[in-house]
């Protein structure tokens, strides 16, 4: 019998690689609570947890591969066109831990999501943790700029 966790984390994939781009909508409790690294505060509720997330997504894939890091990580836990992977996943139950690293403006970000399911396979929190202050920083600036410009062309 496999975890909860293990089908919604295949999906968050999907979505994640554009093979279905609107998954959020199915992976999403109605009452999610997001923790994001830049907003004091939880954010909760579908509607601001995807909106979150997207912008995410399209702010943060990271610089385009060169080199040695071109093709150099699974195609299924990467997001393309960028730099952005995951290295390292745990899933245990309905809860999972994915390591990621990215390079932004040539600045290394690495962090987690921890990602948490109920029985239904939806996600009901989603907390988000970035390393080193640097890359707060930009991620900071880059969301902010990301949200702005989602909210202006909406």
């Amino acid at each position: 019998m496999s975890e909860p966790i293990a089908a919604v984390i295949d999906t968050w994939h999907e979505f994640l690689r554009g093979a279905r781009p609107d998954a959020l909508d199915e992976l999403l409790d109605d009452d999610v609570v997001f923790h994001s690294p830049i907003v004091f505060t939880p954010q909760r509720g579908k509607a601001i947890t995807t909106l979150y997330l997207t912008a995410a997504t399209q702010a943060l894939p990271g610089d385009a591969p060169t080199g040695d890091d071109a093709g150099d990580h699974p195609a299924d836990v990467a997001m393309p066109g960028g730099s952005f992977r995951y290295t390292k996943q745990v899933l245990s139950g309905d809860t999972a831990v994915l390591e990621f690293e990215t390079t932004i403006d040539g600045l290394y970000v690495n962090g987690v999501d921890i990602i948490r399911c109920n029985p239904d396979g939806r996600i009901v929190e989603f907390r988000v943790m970035i390393r080193p202050l640097q890359a707060v920083n930009l991620v900071h600036r880059q969301m902010a700029a990301m949200l702005e410009s989602m909210s202006s062309s909406g």
